[in-house]
């Protein structure tokens, strides 16, 4: 077998592990990078890049309601998923070239195979034995598909990029980033929408958040379902039937659903690359758990990225990756990503930006008399003249008494930015 020693050895070609090995070859280390995929990871093949177009095609579809409000005439106008997903697989097949021609550029050795430990240190791809005294392990999570009797029936956000045909009736299972993302595609675009939730939509965000999404995506048509659980699935003929508790009610059952998407979370990408060879701890996820700044619990072996189970945002796992290069490779040995305070968006129908703790979470930290709360709902300037409406709605929450900003939320039908400087006061605006 053939063998290869490295400085850097990372194991993912997605965001983060891209970013970290061009930015360790920029600071002279000799990098590897295995990848048995597509360069770019989910981001760039089944996550944020296809997902935005796909935003932006049902953003299209609002504005052709809208215009007649703004004077203009469109009438026939047709909508060819085909159509859009040629042209979306094509840009992605050119950005999957930019990223090879970048690791070529940089210096970064790719590996194409599958990698397996067979030590801390020793990893084997294909037909070779790669070494490195470093290593990084950005290999991703997927999306899990629940086991319950006829799960195999739905499909999961990837399938969702494999459609050719806009499904008539879609139920789409799950409350989080994904499922409302979906959700509010499909609907703008035509489908007849179903969204069935476990517990509340949008959970871990601030309720105003939750409670305003949920309404204005219920005013557009989309059935929400929440305290509502999956049971089982059955298929008949192509049509696939529900079987769903409503707490603590009797089964019920929807009917007459072409797709079934799951959206239930993520497992990270750790089951078979050998992790039992190294030392490397897992949680019960399939997480890799890591310190403060990447470390796992093994010398010189690290975790970046969805991987670890930490802000899964593209933005995060690159931010992450050159921060880990520099400390190794660039001798900074405090350099790490800070990951208080990262802002998010949610691309749902109307969007969400937020930033900072919730309310309740300041609430347990500050007390609430030490708060003083804004909040702005209003019908935004783009609305005045179309007959669909869709609310604005703003929270700022400010500590007392200088009145320091701690977090920010907006709802609103575009996020075209949002800036927040931690520790800062009104008083600086």
């Amino acid at each position: 077998a053939k063998r290869a020693a490295f400085d850097l050895l990372v194991i993912g070609g997605g965001s983060g592990g891209l970013a970290c090995a061009r930015k360790a070859a920029s600071l002279g280390a000799k990098a590897a990078l295995v990848e048995c995929n597509r360069l770019g990871g989910t981001c760039v093949n089944l996550g944020r890049i296809p997902k935005k177009i796909m935003y932006y095609a049902a953003k299209h579809a609002e504005c052709v309601e809208d215009q007649g409000g703004y004077g203009f005439s469109c009438s026939d106008v047709k909508f060819d998923l085909v159509t859009l997903k040629n042209s979306r697989d094509a840009y992605i097949r050119k950005l999957n070239d930019i990223y090879l021609r970048n690791l070529e550029k940089d210096g970064v050795e790719l590996i194409e195979g599958h990698a397996t430990f067979t030590g801390p240190h020793k990893v084997h791809v294909n037909d070779k034995h790669v070494t490195a005294e470093h290593i990084v392990i950005a290999t991703g999570a997927s999306p899990i598909v629940p086991n319950l009797p006829g799960a195999k029936y739905g499909i999961t956000s990837d399938g969702f990029f494999a459609l050719e045909h806009l499904p008539k009736k879609v139920a789409i299972v799950g409350g989080g980033y994904i499922a409302v993302e979906l959700a509010g595609i499909l609907n703008a675009l035509g489908s007849d929408v179903s969204l069935v939730v476990r517990h509340t939509l949008m959970k871990p965000f601030d309720e105003m958040l939750s409670k305003s999404l949920a309404e204005e995506m219920t005013h557009a048509g989309i059935k929400i379902h929440t305290s509502c659980q999956v049971k089982e699935v059955n298929k008949n003929e192509g049509v696939l039937s529900l079987h769903v508790q409503r707490g603590g009610c009797p089964d019920d059952v929807m009917e007459g659903m072409d797709v079934l998407l799951w959206a239930v979370g993520r497992r990270a990408n750790t089951g078979d690359i050998g992790l039992d060879k190294t030392g490397v701890k897992v949680d019960g996820h399939g997480f890799i758990k890591v310190d403060e700044y990447d470390n796992t619990e093994v010398h010189n072996v690290y975790a970046l990225g969805d991987v670890t189970g930490r802000k899964l945002l593209t933005p995060v796992a690159i931010a992450a990756g050159r921060k880990l290069a520099t400390r190794v490779f660039g001798n900074q040995p405090s350099a790490k990503l800070d990951y208080s305070n990262i802002p998010t968006v949610v691309f749902s129908h109307p969007p969400i930006g937020t930033v900072g703790m919730t309310q309740e979470e300041a609430e347990h930290k500050y007390g609430y008399n030490n708060l003083k709360i804004y909040r702005s709902d209003f019908t935004p300037l783009y609305h005045a003249v179309t007959s669909r409406k869709v609310k604005c709605h703003m929270k700022l929450i400010t500590l007392l008494p200088q009145e320091q900003v701690c977090m920010h939320f907006v709802l609103t039908h575009t996020i075209y930015g949002m800036v927040f400087t931690g520790g800062r006061s009104l008083c600086d605006w």
